[in-house]
This record gives C-alpha cells, sequence and structure tokens, in this order.
C-alpha cells in the first residue's frame, strides 16, 4: 500500500486509527480501479471471440449448497475450462453479501434476503419451499402440531433461512420451544436426524444422503420460499464465467416430472 502511494505520489489511506481505511481519496480511486481490472479481464473478448479463462475465480457459498450441488458445477466449469483456479469461501448469506459487495469475491451464491442494492446484479437459480423437518422416528404430519410439541431448532437470522424461518413464526403464531441455534444447515440436519427437535427449512433441491433421509413435512398456511441465486456486483469482469457457472448449477437440479 505504501508503494502504491509513492507510485501516485498521493496518501491513499487513513493511518489515525488502529484499522487502516482508506480516505476521500482512496474511495474515490475505487472505481477507476476497477474500470482498469474490468479492461484488462476482458481486453481480449472481441479477438478471441469469448473471454480466455485462466486466473481465479473467487466465489461465495452458503453450505447448504457446498456438499453436492456446488462440486458437481465447478467439475462441470473447469472440466471446460481447465486453466481456471477456483477458490470458495463458505459463509451465510449476510456475511457472503458484504463480501461481494466490497469486491472481495467475485460472485456469492446465496439464499436472497433483501432486494440488491441498484449496483448489484441478482440472477435467479431455485426457489426452495419452506418445509418442517423432522427425523424418521417422529410420528405425525400435522406441522402445528408438532411444532408445539417438540423442541425447536433455529437457523441463526443472519442466514436466509433463519429469516424465513423466523417470518413464517411470527407471521402464522406458531409459538415454539427454542432447544438450541445453529450456523448451518448441516448442523440443523444433524440434530432433527438424532431427533433432538424440528426445524423449518427449504426442501433442497439437491439434497445430499442426510436431508434426504429426514422427513418434509408440508408447512400450514401461506407457502413461503428460499429464493437461491447468484449474487455479483453489476461491473463484475468475469460476468461470462458467473454466467457458464449458472448454467452449469442449473444443469444439477433434476427436473420434475409433470
Amino acid at each position: 500500500m505504501k508503494r502504491l502511494e509513492a507510485n501516485l505520489n498521493v496518501t491513499l489511506f487513513d493511518r489515525s486509527q488502529r484499522t487502516l481505511t482508506l480516505n476521500q481519496l482512496g474511495k474515490a480511486l475505487v472505481p477507476k480501479a476497477r474500470d482498469i481490472v474490468y479492461a484488462y479481464e476482458t481486453m481480449l473478448d472481441d479477438l478471441v471471440g469469448g473471454a480466455a479463462h485462466f486466473g481465479q475465480l473467487t466465489l461465495g457459498a452458503v453450505p447448504s449448497i457446498t456438499p453436492i450441488m456446488l462440486p458437481l458445477a465447478i467439475k462441470r466449469l473447469v472440466a471446460s475450462h481447465p486453466n481456471l483456479h477456483v477458490h470458495v469461501v463458505t459463509d451465510l448469506s449476510d456475511d457472503l453479501t458484504d463480501q461481494v459487495e466490497r469486491g472481495a469475491l467475485d460472485a456469492v451464491i446465496l439464499g436472497l434476503k433483501d432486494k440488491p442494492s441498484a449496483h448489484m446484479k441478482w440472477q435467479p437459480l431455485a426457489e426452495e419451499e419452506m418445509v418442517l423437518l423432522a427425523s424418521p422416528q417422529l410420528k405425525g404430519d400435522d406441522p402445528l402440531e408438532l411444532l408445539r410439541e417438540q423442541p425447536y431448532i433455529r437457523h441463526t437470522r443472519r442466514g436466509a433461512v433463519g429469516t424465513l424461518a423466523e417470518a413464517w413464526l411470527s407471521e402464522n403464531n406458531v409459538p415454539v420451544r427454542s432447544s438450541m441455534e445453529l450456523e448451518s444447515l448441516d448442523s440443523v440436519v444433524n440434530m432433527v436426524s438424532h431427533n433432538l427437535g424440528v426445524s423449518v427449512v427449504p426442501n433442497l433441491c439437491v439434497p445430499g444422503a442426510a436431508f434426504a433421509a429426514m422427513r418434509t413435512i408440508p408447512l400450514a398456511g401461506k407457502a413461503i420460499s428460499r429464493k437461491l441465486g447468484i449474487l455479483t456486483r453489476a461491473d463484475c469482469p468475469k460476468f461470462l464465467l458467473v454466467d457458464q457457472l449458472l448454467k452449469e448449477l442449473l444443469g444439477t437440479i433434476p427436473v420434475k416430472s409433470m
């Protein structure tokens, strides 16, 4: 950073605090720097008929898609672009959104919580209906009755799943006995599989073996769904790769018979 300031003969960072931050000039330089990176990464497009996919694609993903859907899609992507290196970060929706907005990640695959800001691009992937997750040992098909009788396993509200579940419980005035709160859907499934309680989760479009072994009971009242998709900056220089990734992700979703 000091070398950059020396080369430009300006001060770009505020060093008055313990944490280094961009000053006003540094912030003003960011859009111009992004333009330079974008021009560099796409300068061969017109000459070779599409971007030459070298280098690295940095992805963020919520944990629920990393066991099966994401590996299948990445396998297809690198098969057609063998010189590509893919770096994956797993986190919750709020943290992933922040990272892609800051430009730390090229794209993130997550459940949409709020309407994206104007400088972001959202591409839908799938819509997963929220259901009540219960162990195979648990009897009964009434979701309201099961929620009243069984301990409730919460998913953190920092993720889209937790936010949707809490909204449904509140809108339907469903009282629950919260027994624990977990960070990942995999952890929720594991606890439910041991008959430690029930939870409200999305009915995964590409489930792993553990999820597929659970009971998924439709919720009462108005249907609510998790909207799964890819979020990028509108000026993402690797948009061609992201579009290809979306195509490969869609290819992992089984076609439901009519």
